[in-house]
């Protein structure tokens, strides 16, 4: 599928991944949860998925240069060996079940944290040693499933009541990490095949620009207002995927 795909759809492709950059140039982090749904309408998940990890990977890597010393390591060490374990359960499941059933599983992801993220509900200071176990777990394995688990690993990081600068510092950080694990089990099992390379090396110079316009970005738009819009994008994205054929 992915050697046929139209001239068209490239467009729809780079206009997609540059929204999604720019919005993760901005906030620090939602590139999968914009980027994925929408690819995922003409291309298969397999393919998406480990596609957006080393997309991923790429745009932590030049936030993590940036903001190194701001990054709440200790934080981050607490949830990464769980992580370990979530990759590895999720990708016994990416081969155990139907890729069709997969794309209704994501929408139904899409739209339930959309939901809550409407809500917005406000969370208490929380130090408890369930959460990293909880972050570092379904953080890997809806982000190897989906390629979306970052939000769970930001709740997690809410709990922390962290300063915005050290909040986003850390989300590079943990993505990169946590990405890394997750592209090293797609490269072991075999879901880098020469086309998903030569499209992230076409894609890489856009992802870049993307992410360059997005630091670089200043809006008047309440982060409520923003958060809003983003969910209401998130539900209608998740719809699409449900009823997708």
């Amino acid at each position: 599928m992915i050697e046929s795909i139209s001239s068209l759809h490239y467009i729809f492709s780079a206009l997609i991944i540059v929204t999604a950059y720019v919005f993760r140039g901005v906030t620090g982090f939602g590139s999968g949860l914009i980027a994925i749904p929408l690819l995922a309408l003409f291309l298969p998940l397999t393919f998406v998925v480990p596609f957006i990890s080393i997309m991923d990977i790429s745009a932590s890597v030049l936030h993590t240069l940036h903001t190194r010393r701001h990054v709440a390591w200790k934080t981050i060490f607490r949830a990464l060996p769980f992580a370990v374990i979530g990759v590895s359960v999720a990708l016994f499941v990416i081969k155990s079940i139907n890729t069709v059933i997969l794309v209704k599983a994501l929408g139904v992801f899409i739209i339930v944290f959309a939901i809550y993220s409407l809500i917005s509900p406000e969370l208490k200071k929380s130090n408890s040693r369930i959460w990293p176990v909880f972050a570092g777990f379904f953080g890997s394995f809806i982000g190897t499933l989906f390629g979306t688990g970052g939000p769970f690993y930001v709740f997690y990081f809410h709990l922390q009541k962290m300063d915005k600068t050290v909040f986003r510092a850390t989300c590079a950080s943990t993505f990169l990490l946590d990405g890394l694990i997750r592209a090293t089990g797609f490269s072991l099992s075999g879901f880098y095949t020469t086309a998903v390379l030569l499209n992230i090396l076409y894609a890489m110079p856009v992802m870049m620009l993307a992410m360059y316009i997005g630091e670089h970005l200043h809006t008047n738009i309440s982060q409520r207002a923003f958060q809003r819009a983003i969910g209401v994008f998130l539900v209608v994205s998740g719809m699409a995927l449900l009823f997708k054929s």
